[in-house]
């Protein structure tokens, strides 16, 4: 079975954005795990309209080059992180819509989720779990909170890497996405064998 690859996604496009921070942080965490390769994936390298397509790239290749550029980028990945911050209790429209320009490229891969905003983005990961259901996807149970006074301690100055609880939610859902990952990653590799078998 190949190296398994994760894609950190920073899920904000704002010039005055804090994503990179956490973005920066989980990827280097993550990158302790060395099953895996870490890439860090930019929302601002896929300008892609709000969407308009004709249809869910399920049902009709998309015409934008953006997003088959996009598509082919999450084709790459066997498992993601989002960072999410929390605009009006949900997530940002860019990641939404980042999410609807692909399909099948999501499905049967894990996914994990990093928040930050009054209540540590709560409200914004658990509506981005139920849309991550529909594209088929595994979101894990544990997710990272960074609420309103780690956010200001790390804009005082403060190192993500220095907040103990933080790192703790960290490592759990890493440890989660882990198993996930090398779980799914097998039966889609299974399901490939499959279908070249039968296709012979």
């Amino acid at each position: 079975m190949s190296k398994p690859k994760i894609a950190v996604v920073i899920g904000s496009t704002r010039a005055t954005r804090f994503a990179d921070a956490p973005a920066e942080w989980i990827a280097k965490l993550a990158a302790k795990h060395s099953e895996w390769e870490v890439e860090l994936v930019d929302l601002r390298d896929y300008p892609m309209p709000f969407f308009d397509e004709a249809a869910s790239s399920l049902w009709a290749p998309s015409k934008n080059e953006a997003a088959q550029r996009w598509q082919k980028k999450i084709d790459e990945f066997d498992a993601f992180i989002f960072t999410a911050s929390e605009y009006t209790h949900g997530p940002t429209a860019v990641l939404k819509n980042a999410l609807d320009y692909a399909y099948t490229e999501w499905n049967k891969k894990p996914v994990g989720f990093v928040g930050y905003g009054g209540v540590g983005g709560a409200r914004a990961i658990e509506q981005l779990r139920l849309h991550a259901i529909e594209l088929q996807m595994v979101p894990v149970r544990t997710a990272v909170h960074i609420v309103w006074a780690d956010y200001m301690a790390v804009k005082g100055g403060t190192k993500l890497s220095e907040l103990e609880h933080v790192n703790q939610a960290a490592e759990d859902m890493l440890n989660q996405l882990s198993w996930y990952t090398r779980a799914l990653k097998t039966a889609r590799d299974a399901d490939l064998a499959t279908a070249d078998v039968e296709a012979a």
